[in-house]
């Protein structure tokens, strides 16, 4: 069921600054940011070769990161993304197996535009894990 790596996110306070941490400093490709309203996140993607970093930016009162950056300032590692070639079934899968789905449990819209669903750091090892339709 479980497929590549994705990405690894990274809570940052200032898009801008963490952007140039990586272009400039480490002279990596970086997408446009991207604003999901919906998720309540600005971001960009850091291209790898074989992987994604994504940088989040808070966006609007309801980010799903505001009370992250609270508690880590200087921002972290927020989550990291596992494709899955179906995502009802994993999240089936992993209902079935006691993890817990957050939200409604319905997959939402990502930023590659595809479906994805979170699953509850306490289940995980203490990380939150995103699943995205491969």
């Amino acid at each position: 069921m479980l497929g590549r790596l994705n990405h690894v996110a990274i809570a940052v306070p200032d898009l801008a600054a963490g952007t140039a941490v990586y272009r400039e400093t480490l002279g990596a490709k970086v997408s446009a940011p991207q604003a999901l309203p919906e998720h309540g996140v600005t971001v960009v993607f850091v291209d790898t070769g074989n992987s994604k970093i994504e940088l989040l930016e808070p966006l609007g009162e309801k980010s799903t990161i505001a009370a992250f950056l609270e508690r880590n300032p200087a921002g972290g590692i927020h989550h990291i993304c596992y494709e899955v070639d179906d995502i009802i079934s994993a999240r089936d899968r992993m209902k079935a197996a006691g993890a817990r789905v957050l939200g409604d449990g319905e997959p939402k819209t990502g930023a590659h535009g595809k479906p994805v669903i979170f699953l509850h750091p306490k289940d995980f090892l203490g990380t939150l894990v995103e699943l995205e339709q491969a």
